[in-house]
């Protein structure tokens, strides 16, 4: 069997962190021959729940799951690690906009970027899903100077299922038969999802297949651009199962 992938969660007692940890260490991420040592970083106030979590992922008992680590210090967390999921962030509130946790989250990621250039791996990927996820990613990598700029990538592929999810219900087909829809710009509410170059699983143009500009040029990008908000405003709490499919 392979050598253990470290793997570390931050925010790891938050909600995506929840619905992401199973799919990680089940190896449905991986691959079912790649066991992982789970490393879960959180802040000190959440180490009680964190204790919660580790007892769940102990309770699945998976024989993929080498090692679980629990710990609120980003050294410990990032030693030696090959892939660092950025969950943890100043959470968005209804009414909030992205660019209202700027200022505590650059304060985060310099932190967690310069525990990252002391201690990981030179070869670690990062993947920053915590919002502003842009320039919370631009942050990391300007503060973790020793790791390539190529290695970190921020997510966008919740934007990109969304618009996907909304042009498949728009046509009543499945999701997996609408392709290369993009999606433009910061992951907010000014991002652009385009479905110009799009295709349906037969190679077909979906443009032509929806058949309808003004539903594209309109509805279609304004129920994307804002559904991050409509799922606030539905479950007071931000996305969180979807969040966890996307990084996946």
């Amino acid at each position: 069997m392979a050598e253990p992938l470290r793997v570390c969660v931050t925010g790891a007692a938050g909600q995506i962190a929840y619905s992401l940890l199973y799919q990680l260490a089940k190896g449905d991420v991986f691959g079912h021959d790649q066991p992982i040592i789970l490393i879960l970083l959180d802040i000190p106030v959440m180490m009680g729940a964190l204790d919660g979590v580790l007892m769940e992922l102990q309770d699945c008992a998976l024989p993929l799951l080498k090692e679980t680590i629990a710990t609120a210090d980003p050294k410990v967390a990032f030693k030696d690690v090959d892939l660092a999921i950025m969950v943890g962030a100043m959470p968005r509130r209804e009414g909030m906009l992205r660019k209202d946790l700027l200022k505590a989250n650059v304060k985060i990621f310099e932190v967690q970027g310069k525990a990252l250039d002391e201690v990981a791996k030179k070869d670690v990927k990062v993947l920053v899903v915590g919002n502003p996820a842009n320039t919370n990613c631009f942050v990391m990598s300007k503060y973790a100077k020793s790791i390539p700029k190529e290695n970190f990538s921020c997510l966008t592929r919740l934007d990109q299922n969304r618009a996907q999810a909304q042009i498949a219900a728009r046509l009543q087909v499945k999701n997996t038969d609408v392709r290369n829809i993009i999606i433009w710009g910061n992951h907010s509410s000014t991002q652009f999802p385009d479905a110009t170059h799009a295709r349906m699983l037969d190679g077909s143009s979906v443009t032509e297949r929806v058949s309808d500009d003004d539903w594209l040029h309109g509805e279609f990008i304004t129920t994307v651009q804002k559904r991050g908000a409509a799922v606030i405003a539905a479950r007071k709490f931000s996305s969180a199962v979807s969040a966890a499919k996307a990084i996946c």
